[in-house]
């Protein structure tokens, strides 16, 4: 298969070109930053601005599927300029990339439309599903922040949704935390905590953590291609959601260290202000499963945090996993 990924330079991105094109895939990244790009693992990595058409669009031309990751990070204090730049970020170029696909004279016949797990509700109470789930904004005494969240998250799927394209598919990836042992992603950050000894729980630990194994993502896009009945929203999470302090308590264990010093709520806050970024990530509810692809007979291969933490660490150290 063409396949064309816009923003996939970043994280997740690199994850993707790299298993996609080992599989043999024709791989096209499209970037802000040729440097960026040209270190996936892509055919070819195309320029673009995220904003106006240009001759990366001709790249859609004939390709079978449009994976869009595009979107500044959100790893940084929400200020008004990095607001901007989060928001305009993607819905500008999920706008023209609409746009793109429209304009071609043979359509990609899917596109796969990145969006998050954080649009769902705060909450404890039960999990959210596509069907039942709780999209968030209204929850009583949430930080102004986490509904910036969610403006952001759903701003994305509008945008979306707008354009007008009916020989193409259209699924909205609602993606959990892919967890991933490669640097600049969440999981080499949690267990850097986790071996300085401060790996113990965020806050009160009772918020839930939503996750999916890299390999289950990879696994889940592809999927995706291959089944044709699945369209709108989608959550790509593995189907055991568990509290935070159990979440830490698991990856101590993988890695083997015995304890962790917890975080209160005040000093994570505190802290996020010199490390440049905010604490949705850690303090956030996020209990998502994937009611859609388990109905519809999707497998995965870590199901629980446990096995999916022991691998992971396994990798890091350089150790073959059984």
């Amino acid at each position: 298969m063409k396949i064309v990924i816009p923003g996939g330079s970043g994280h997740i991105g690199t994850v993707l070109a790299r298993d996609l094109h080992a599989a043999g895939h024709d791989v096209a990244v499209l970037s802000r930053s040729a440097k960026a790009a040209a270190g996936t693992t892509a055919v070819r990595n195309v320029a673009w601005d995220g904003r106006t058409l240009g001759p990366w669009a001709g790249e859609f031309d004939g390709a079978d599927v449009v994976i869009n990751l595009a979107g500044r990070s959100v790893n940084c204090r929400y200020g008004p300029a990095n607001r901007r730049a989060i928001m305009d970020s993607r819905t500008e170029s999920t706008r023209v990339i609409g746009q793109a696909i429209a304009a071609a004279k043979r359509p990609p016949r899917l596109w796969l439309q990145s969006s998050t797990a954080t649009i769902y509700a705060h909450r404890y109470d039960a999990p959210n599903d596509e069907e039942t789930g709780i999209i968030g904004g209204n929850e009583p005494g949430v930080p102004e922040t986490w509904r910036f969240s969610i403006d952001v998250a759903t701003s994305w799927e509008r945008v979306a949704a707008e354009a007008v394209m009916p020989a193409t598919r259209k699924v909205n990836m609602r993606t959990a935390i892919v967890m991933s042992p490669e640097r600049g992603g969440a999981f080499a950050a949690l267990l850097g905590i986790t071996r300085l000894g401060l790996g113990g729980r965020s806050g009160d630990g009772k918020q839930y953590v939503s996750w999916i194994h890299e390999r289950d993502f990879v696994r889940a896009v592809l999927w995706l291609i291959e089944h044709e009945e699945m369209a709108g929203n989608v959550n790509i999470a593995a189907p055991n959601p568990l509290p935070n302090a159990d979440f830490m308590r698991d990856l101590r264990q993988a890695w083997g260290i015995g304890f962790g010093l917890p975080a209160s709520r005040w000093m994570l806050e505190v802290g996020a202000i010199p490390m440049r970024t905010e604490t949705e990530l850690l303090l956030k509810s996020r209990r998502v499963i994937p009611g859609r692809l388990l109905k519809a007979g999707f497998t995965f291969e870590y199901l629980t945090w446990p096995e999916a933490a022991k691998e992971l660490c396994d990798r890091v150290r350089g150790r073959p996993h059984a």
